[in-house]
């Protein structure tokens, strides 16, 4: 049984910071590439960041702003936020995929694993 828990989420104000976690089980840890997805009100779900094996990825919108990390020995990937802006609020996600070829780490149907989702809502 794979399990993604997300946890971190919460109220900031406008360039406050967060760091969201994502606790994984049921997998081997190292194998699996993790993402953050996020989806605001309204919106569809959308791609915030990756790390691969390669290293890591960023949505232009997030970049210089939010950090992903892993740390394998606590089977936990962390999600860095500082400057947040009202238009960072949303539900953000973890997902974890096994595929090594890392061309489509940007797409949602490159998960198969993805955690409940925790808010974060940013007050202007």
């Amino acid at each position: 049984q794979v399990q993604l828990i997300e946890s971190g989420g919460g109220l900031v104000q406008a360039g406050g910071s967060l760091r969201l976690s994502c606790a994984a089980s049921g997998l081997t840890f190292s194998n699996y590439a993790m993402g953050w997805f996020r989806q605001p009100p309204g919106k569809e779900r959308e791609f915030v960041s990756a790390i691969l094996w390669s290293g890591p990825r960023y949505a232009d919108s997030v970049k210089g702003r939010f950090a992903i990390s892993r740390d394998n020995t606590k089977n936990t990937v962390y999600l860095r936020m500082d400057s947040l802006k009202p238009e960072d609020t949303a539900v953000y996600y973890c997902a974890a995929t096994a595929d090594r070829r890392g061309d489509t780490y940007s797409q949602t149907y490159e998960y198969p694993y993805w955690g409940q989702g925790t808010q974060v809502t940013v007050s202007s």
